[in-house]
């Protein structure tokens, strides 16, 4: 199944993929977590990346389009794809209709989480996550059992530099105006499928598997 999962920070699209890929059998790739891992390294693309990252704005279309599609010619994405926070942008999208076309892996679902403004802010500022296994965790309603680390595998948490009040409005501002037009798009195609992610997480994830479940 190919998959596309939108929706704004904190809408909890790590988690809902989490639980679509126990599920079927395909790759969670997630742009944020690719550039993340490459700012780390300090590769070429990430150093690109992070002077946008940290201001909480958009990488470029071109560098996130060949990104992408250097990871789905890799051989565990030939049952399907979950794409988690792409394509962001109207070009992003044109772009992409011709690397499904060329891997022959058409999008068959767009899943867009949206959630109110006051649990988004909550669920953003108080996010951390893990450094190492990349679990996720809320100062607020969801917090690890000792202090700053992971329950998990024990590796420190990170509260990541974009989750800031300051750069949510950002993020906030610029995927409405950006991402808005990425929906139309698909929604044309008859592809969009809207999720209330505000609920509790259990709430949200079985709505998403009945979508999917609805396809089979």
């Amino acid at each position: 199944m190919n998959i596309l999962i939108s929706g704004a920070a904190g809408s909890g699209k790590s988690t809902v993929s989490r639980e679509i890929i126990k599920v079927y059998d395909i790759p969670h790739i997630s742009t944020g977590n690719m550039f993340r891992d490459a700012m780390r390294h300090e590769t070429e693309v990430g150093l690109q990346a992070k002077s946008y990252i940290d201001r909480g704005m958009l990488v470029p279309d071109d560098i996130v389009v060949r990104m992408i599609k250097e990871r789905l010619q890799q051989p565990d994405c030939q049952k399907g794809y979950l794409l988690d926070g792409f394509p962001r942008t109207l070009a992003q999208a044109v772009a992409f209709e011709d690397i499904a076309a060329e891997i022959k892996r058409p999008v068959e679902l767009v899943l867009n989480l949206s959630v109110e403004l006051d649990a988004l802010i909550h669920r953003v500022v108080d996010r951390r996550v893990c450094e190492n296994c990349k679990a996720i965790y809320n100062l607020e309603y969801m917090p690890p059992k000792i202090e700053n680390t992971c329950d998990l595998c024990g590796s420190p948490l990170n509260h990541r530099s974009d989750d800031t009040l300051e750069q949510l409005v950002v993020r906030l501002k610029e995927y409405v105006f950006l991402t808005k037009p990425v929906l139309d798009y698909y929604m044309y195609k008859g592809l969009v499928k809207y999720v209330d992610a505000t609920p509790a997480p259990d709430i949200v994830i079985a709505s998403v598997l009945d979508i999917l479940r609805s396809m089979e």
